[in-house]
């Protein structure tokens, strides 16, 4: 039978996912509504579901206060799951703790976290404090890398990087002369740049890669749950900073950048390098970032999706770092 839900596609009415086929749904609301038996719970009201090139999220009222919450990834974030179960295992106090997940299928069922950053009104201080629990988040992963990789999760080596950048290039087939020319006129300073941020020595973690005000909870003063694992990387750390620097520097203005840079930093003081050498491979990391939500883009439902935005990350790549 079918059930009747809200359908929020956004900015891509024409996107196809699964969602579009019966038998899937089918499936999806079969494991759902056994999964929340499981718990002693059970769907009382119509769904929201939210239909994404890059994920099919669907927010299930349970009668009670707070919902719950299904997503499907695409084949090539089907670690998600099973990373979000790991990480409930190794940084507790960090993330969510699944309430299901079916690894093979790409699904997950996750409790309500609270309040999001962005719906908080938070200040920079705040921002601070969250950059500094991911830190020591990440700090806290360094051990497990090894398993991060067994669990499906990408990986890409400082070193490894000028060949990413190439694969990205090169698969990208709207390129403009122009843009073309500016790519391979970078390549040669993105490998010194590699080269010198590998020579520092940070150890590989888990890089979120898309880590901003809507991608956390912050249900109480000092708390903070980091979710949305379906862009992760395991790479050089520092390239998280990128993007809540960026937006933290949208809402207070430019200023903040080095007290939340010298935040996220303070928990890899351990790693016995000055703090000048931690500001430049952070400064040098940030151009890492940029390649981060170009990979991003490539992991839809849809290839072909976001084509033009791969090429934009690709070419912020150049941009100076603001740190």
């Amino acid at each position: 039978m079918e059930r009747t839900v809200d359908v929020d596609r956004g900015a891509y009415p024409d996107v196809v996912t699964p969602w579009e086929q019966g038998a899937w749904r089918a499936a999806v609301f079969a494991w759902v509504e056994g999964e929340l038996a499981r718990h002693g719970l059970r769907v009382t009201g119509v769904a929201r579901v939210r239909v994404r090139p890059w994920s099919v999220l669907m927010r299930v009222p349970v009668g009670r206060e707070a919902p719950v919450w299904f997503k499907a990834n695409p084949p090539a974030g089907v670690f998600e799951g099973p990373l979000t179960a790991a990480l409930a295992r190794w940084v507790p106090e960090f993330v969510l703790r699944p309430l299901a997940v079916d690894g093979e299928r790409g699904w997950s069922l996750l409790p309500d976290g609270g309040p999001l950053l962005r719906e908080v009104g938070a200040g920079p201080r705040v921002w601070e404090e969250m950059l500094g629990g991911y830190a020591k988040m990440q700090r806290a992963l360094v051990p497990h890398v090894g398993e991060l990789g067994a669990l499906g999760v990408p990986r890409l080596r400082v070193r490894e990087v000028p060949a990413s950048f190439d694969r990205l290039r090169d698969g990208t087939g709207s390129l403009e002369p122009e843009q073309r020319a500016r790519l391979d006129a970078l390549r040669p300073r993105l490998v010194d740049w590699c080269a010198e941020l590998d020579a520092l020595g940070v150890p590989d973690s888990l890089d979120h890669a898309d880590l901003h005000e809507g991608q956390l909870f912050h249900p109480a003063p000092g708390r903070f749950t980091y979710f949305d694992w379906g862009d992760a990387i395991v790479s050089h750390p520092f390239a998280s900073l990128r993007i809540p620097a960026q937006r933290a520097a949208e809402r207070y203005g430019p200023e903040v950048l080095p007290r939340l840079r010298d935040a996220y930093l303070d928990p890899w003081t351990d790693l016995g390098l000055s703090a000048a050498e931690l500001r430049r491979a952070a400064r040098l990391a940030w151009r890492l970032g940029a390649l981060g939500r170009a990979r991003a883009w490539t992991r839809l439902f849809p290839p072909a999706t976001g084509t033009m935005d791969v090429i934009h990350s690709l070419l912020e790549t150049g941009d100076t770092p603001p740190l």
